[in-house]
């Protein structure tokens, strides 16, 4: 695998890796000089309003080599205060 490419980042597979992509972030490099709660704003206001908390704990996650599920409550209240007007769609 790539060193530089965004599946080498814990928690990032195809799926979210293709979303990243789809908002201009290409390496590890790229998503790893962004704030991790704008990387996951900025994926509900452009790519999919329904992404969960699991999807948001796999971002920052990814940011601080942390695996997701031991991060999605704390990383899901960090949020809530950055963007309070922000709705789950889904709670995972």
């Amino acid at each position: 695998m790539d060193p530089h490419s965004l599946e080498s980042l814990p928690n990032i597979g195809k799926v979210i890796a293709g979303n990243l992509r789809s908002i201009g972030i290409q390496t590890k490099e790229e998503f790893l000089a962004r704030d991790p709660y704008e990387v996951f704003h900025e994926l509900t206001q452009k790519v999919d309003p329904t992404l969960c908390r699991c999807a948001l704990a796999s971002i920052i996650g990814a940011y601080e080599g942390i695996v997701w599920h031991k991060i999605t409550k704390h990383a899901a209240k960090e949020y809530d205060e950055q963007y309070p007007k922000h709705r789950w769609k889904n709670r995972c």
